[in-house]
């Protein structure tokens, strides 16, 4: 641990947000409809799967929820801002409290891993010390303490190139906690990943709900780790959902009715189980991630 990193220091310092959608329409230039009119209230400190196949709607959901993709039509509320409303300054100031997480790592290959946890506390500097790098020392003490948190200290000066795809992931996982979050968005964070690298990374995720209390939603396609690591999931097709409900107890016959179709091999991630990889040990032991993927689900 980091001299400046005090022992159990917590690195969310704002209260979760609950999310609120009604009536959301998505539909892109294109015509394709991302979201028919769905409705929608997740409280805050909740860790959601969402789960669905490719062009289900997962992706726009998420990514509606940061202000990545605009409405088309109906209402969202995110932590009691209208989401749906803000613009420019406004905008960004919410966005700014909404960790994203993606499955292609989105890490500056040739910095540090200290420097790219520091982006997420970009929302929150001047532009000034933002252009010459000079960043408060409270914010290099969260991006210490965010981590610590997912046991990436000891490569903080580390180039993120020289780091396997699990640890480049808890990286990014890192940099969305630097940013003191109200809500943790990931979408598909372990496609590109070997099972015990992929249950490491979930075990982070879930870990960071309990612990820190954030409110947290993952895209998943895997119907193993969704009903593994979440306590509800939610099941978009075409746009629409098909399935709300607790995560541990959603039958595979509900699964087969979110993909409409039976469920196989290609369904499961298989590996180690949620609950035998703590902390990302697995990875950080030698542990080697697959060959990023090239499309997301």
């Amino acid at each position: 641990m980091s001299p400046e990193t005090p022992a159990g220091a917590a690195t969310a310092a704002s209260a979760p947000w609950s999310i609120r959608l009604r009536d959301a329409v998505v539909r892109y230039p294109n015509g394709v409809v991302g979201l028919k009119k769905i409705s929608l209230d997740i409280e805050a400190g909740e860790m959601v799967s969402i789960v669905g196949l490719s062009g289900s709607g997962k992706s726009s959901l998420i990514r509606t929820i940061n202000g990545l993709v605009p409405l088309s039509s109906g209402t969202l509320e995110v932590g009691g801002h209208r989401m749906d409303l803000a613009r420019g300054r406004e905008l960004r100031r919410l966005r700014g409290q909404i960790g994203m997480i993606f499955q292609g790592f989105n890490l500056a290959g040739r910095t540090t891993v200290l420097n790219n946890v520091l982006v997420g506390r970009l929302a929150h500097t001047s532009v000034p010390r933002t252009l010459v790098g000079a960043y408060r020392q409270r914010d290099r003490q969260l991006a210490f303490e965010a981590l610590d948190r997912v046991g990436m200290l000891e490569r903080v000066y580390h180039r993120a190139a020289h780091l396997s795809g699990g640890q480049q992931q808890r990286v990014a996982i890192a940099r969305a906690l630097a940013q003191e979050p109200g809500i943790v968005l990931a979408d598909e964070p372990v496609a590109s990943l070997d099972p015990p690298t992929a249950h490491a990374v979930m075990g982070d995720l879930r870990r960071i709900n309990r612990e820190l209390g954030i409110t947290v939603l993952v895209n998943l396609h895997l119907l193993d780790l969704a009903r593994g690591y979440g306590t509800r999931l939610i099941g978009l097709r075409a746009g629409e959902i098909v399935y709300d409900g607790p995560a541990a107890t959603a039958t595979d016959a509900d699964f087969e009715r979110i993909y409409g179709r039976p469920i196989g091999d290609q369904d499961l991630l298989g590996g180690t189980t949620a609950g035998s990889v703590q902390g990302g040990d697995q990875d950080l032991l030698g542990g080697q991630s697959a060959a990023p993927a090239g499309t997301p689900a």
